[in-house]
C-alpha cells in the first residue's frame, strides 16, 4: 500500500471501521470488532499489531504496568476500541497518554457501540503536523 502518513492511515482505518459497523452493527464484544478490524487492515496490506505493550519509562527504567494499545497500525497510529453505549472523557485522556508514552502523533478512539459510528469516532492528536 506504500508508506502512508498518520492521516492517510486514519482514513483507511475509519473506512474499514464503517464497513464493519455497517455489516455487523453495534452490540458485539470489543474483542470481536478488534479481531475483524485487525484481519481487514492486514488484508489491505497494512502492518498491524494487536494488544501492543506500551511501556512507561521513568528515570531510565522501564516500568511494566500493563498498558496495552488495542491496535497499532504501521507503527504510527494507535487505535483504541470500545463497544459501549457512551465513551467517557477518560478514554480520550488514556489514548492521549498512550500517544505521548509511545511517541506517536495520532490516535483513533472508535466506539463500535454507537448507533451511528460517525458519532463514535474521535481523533486524538499529540503534536501532529497537519
Amino acid at each position: 500500500m506504500g508508506a502512508l502518513n498518520e492521516n492517510e492511515l486514519a482514513t483507511v482505518v475509519m473506512d474499514v471501521a464503517f464497513e464493519i459497523h455497517r455489516k455487523l452493527g453495534p452490540g458485539l464484544l470489543e474483542s470481536a470488532y478488534r479481531a475483524v478490524l485487525l484481519h481487514e487492515l492486514r488484508r489491505r496490506g497494512l502492518a498491524v499489531e494487536a494488544e501492543v505493550p506500551i511501556p512507561l519509562v521513568w528515570d531510565g527504567v522501564y516500568v511494566d504496568v500493563g498498558y496495552r494499545a488495542d491496535l497499532v497500525v504501521e507503527g504510527k497510529l494507535i487505535v483504541e476500541l470500545k463497544s459501549t453505549e457512551h465513551v467517557a472523557p477518560v478514554h480520550k485522556k488514556k489514548l492521549l497518554t498512550y500517544l505521548r508514552i509511545a511517541d506517536c502523533r495520532l490516535g483513533l478512539l472508535i466506539n463500535f457501540g454507537s448507533e451511528l459510528l460517525k458519532n463514535g469516532i474521535s481523533r486524538v492528536v499529540n503534536q501532529l503536523e497537519e
